[in-house]
């Protein structure tokens, strides 16, 4: 399966806001001191940046979001990770914003299973003092 070229593309461009005290936004490919800081104080040498929302990139009622991002919150907070609240967005307004979860300390590879349990096609991943990457999962 391929993605979508324009997908691809609004994926790489959007910006993931972390809802902590001051609000993260990360970027693909931009280290972010705030994020290693974050990180730092969590004790956890990476995160990733998950949405239940929208399965395979396609537009789902915004009530189905909600629940999904909601379980996807609480199924990682009983596997024991911390969990930050977030939104993934389009800096240019053209895509509605996605509701997300930043997961602290999770492996890669645990991040690409969860990804896939919600059918989405990519992740958001980092480790610390590194930039965050668009991990493909389609």
């Amino acid at each position: 399966m391929t993605i979508d070229p324009r997908l691809l593309a609004a994926y790489l461009a959007a910006e993931y806001v972390v809802f902590c005290e001051p609000a993260i936004a990360l970027r693909i490919g931009e280290r972010s001191e705030a994020l290693d800081g974050l990180l730092d104080e969590a004790g956890a040498e990476t995160a990733a940046f998950v949405t239940a929302s929208n399965p395979g990139g396609k537009p789902a009622d915004p009530g189905v979001n909600a629940i999904s991002t909601e379980a996807l919150l609480l199924a990682q907070r009983e596997a024991g990770y911390a969990c930050i609240p977030g939104v993934g967005r389009d800096p240019r307004g053209e895509w509605p914003a996605e509701p997300s979860v930043l997961v602290l300390g999770i492996s890669r590879r645990e991040a690409e299973i969860l990804g896939r349990s919600y059918e989405q096609n990519a992740v958001v991943f980092v480790e610390r003092g590194g930039a965050p990457e668009l991990v493909l999962l389609a």
